[in-house]
């Protein structure tokens, strides 16, 4: 059978070159499809993102930057060459004024002096590297700048002639300094846009998640009554083909129990004259072995009609684990048999609670009929439920544990999984199993014996 847990098997098996790379990314990404749509929808707008950011929006900040830098580079220029050439008021106050109403500069002259040491460069700051070529390119004397901090202003210090020109000027002279306003924009409108992918998307996956439920459900044995296909073309027909299938599998399993119904009708109403015939002739020790074929063929029926019927019409329910292996435990006390058991997780379970104890019943008291210890090993974990049986027994041989599953299949050696010799007893164990949509598995015990194990979805 195959299974999801097989799948993941296949999955692990040794690959290499480009197997190797696409498994290693599917290990590591989400399974979910909701998670991988988002990523399908999220990551080529990330990165369409990055790619502006790291190309349009560099180009558009060194441009800018460059003009303005230019600009203002200019006028100090122009300040200079003023100082240089005309001749000035003793505390230069028509070329301050000239600088602070034409030029927007804050300037004043200082007397000569060294200038400041250079400050360290930062390392993402294109003002500081714009500048100072424009500064060595226009003006080609010693000067120094400071663009650091948080301040709005940038100051430059530039040494002349016996003294110092020291300029005050904003800094969204000098730098683009509202670009962030476009990154902004760029990111809300993202942000908009992956909320309402995310409103559709949910609306989409909605269905196939209800679809997956539903067919789960079916798998276990209960019903989903309140499934209805839905959502786009695709989801809904095959919604629709599921409905179909459950309804073909329902029909048939309801024919053939019908069917089994009828013929046990007919049987039990023959057996039922043979015992009253024998109940007639007395004890007569020549009729005892025809009164024992037909208990056989009692119990041979009863064993027949569990296995059609599979225990598909009950009900799910509660089921407390402890409760159904104190009984066990009460059975193997009478017939002075070992017995232990241990419960790990939550010790309620929602199974079809008269099935699952016939199955967990069937295989203790096989071990108990052949072994003289059983040790019970229940784990309720999130996801799944697994009992674990070990015994010490004379167990089965490892080419047989596949065939005692098959439906009339008698273990002549060792042992046999069946009270009453019709080869079901397994089968109906692993029906019963595989209707909650789990398996039961035989193994080695570390006792000696068999290892089962049940193991069904929690």
């Amino acid at each position: 059978m195959v299974t999801f847990e097989s799948l993941r098997r296949e999955e692990r098996l040794p690959a290499t070159g480009w197997k190797w790379f696409t498994r290693f990314l599917r290990r590591r990404l989400p399974t979910g499809i909701y998670v991988r749509s988002l990523l399908i929808i999220i990551m080529p707008m990330l990165l369409l993102q990055s790619v502006v950011a790291a190309v349009f929006m560099e180009r558009h900040w060194q441009m800018v930057t460059q003009r303005l830098s230019m600009a203002v580079t200019q006028d100090i220029a122009a300040i200079i060459q003023i100082i240089d050439t005309y001749p000035q008021d003793a505390d230069y106050t028509a070329i301050t004024k000239i600088a602070r109403e034409q030029m927007k500069l804050q300037i004043s002259i200082e007397p000569d002096g060294d200038l400041p040491p250079p400050r360290e460069k930062p390392f993402f700051s294109i003002l500081d590297g714009i500048l100072s070529d424009e500064l060595n390119d226009q003006i080609k004397r010693p000067f120094w700048i400071d663009t650091l901090g948080d301040s709005s202003l940038v100051e430059i210090r530039i040494k002349l002639d016996g003294k110092i020109l020291r300029v005050l000027t904003k800094r969204n002279q000098t730098y683009a300094s509202n670009t962030h306003i476009f990154i902004v924009w760029m990111v809300g409108a993202s942000l908009v846009l992956i909320g309402v992918s995310i409103l559709f998307l949910r609306g989409q996956i909605r269905p196939i998640q209800a679809l997956a439920a539903a067919a789960e459900s079916f798998g276990k044995g209960q019903k989903a009554e309140n499934f209805y296909p839905r959502g786009a073309d695709e989801v809904r027909r095959a919604g629709l083909a599921f409905i179909l299938m459950r309804e073909r599998i329902e029909r048939q399993i309801e024919q053939r129990t019908a069917m089994l119904t009828g013929v046990s009708h007919d049987l039990r109403t023959i057996l039922t004259r043979f015992k009253l015939q024998l109940a007639l002739a007395g004890n007569n020790p020549d009729l005892q072995g025809m009164a024992d074929d037909v208990n056989d063929m009692q119990s041979m029926l009863e064993a027949y009609m569990a296995f059609a019927r599979s225990e598909i019409e009950e009900d799910v329910g509660e089921l407390k684990i402890s409760e159904m292996l104190a009984k066990i435990e009460t059975d193997f006390a009478l017939h002075e048999k070992s017995f232990s058991y241990s419960i790990e997780g939550d010790d309620e379970i929602v199974v079809r609670p008269n099935a699952f104890t016939r199955l967990v019943t069937n295989l203790a008291s096989n071990a108990r009929r052949y072994a003289s210890t059983l040790n019970i090993e229940a784990k309720h974990g999130s996801k799944w439920l697994t009992l674990t049986f070990d015994d010490d027994g004379p167990g089965i041989p490892e080419k047989n544990r596949e065939d005692v599953f098959k439906p009339f299949f008698r273990l002549d050696e060792a042992r046999n999984l069946d009270d009453s010799g019709t080869g079901l007893g397994l089968a109906i164990a692993r029906d019963i199993a595989r209707s909650h949509g789990g398996n039961v598995t035989l193994s080695d015990s570390p006792l000696g014996g068999l290892r089962a194990v049940i193991r069904v979805p929690a």
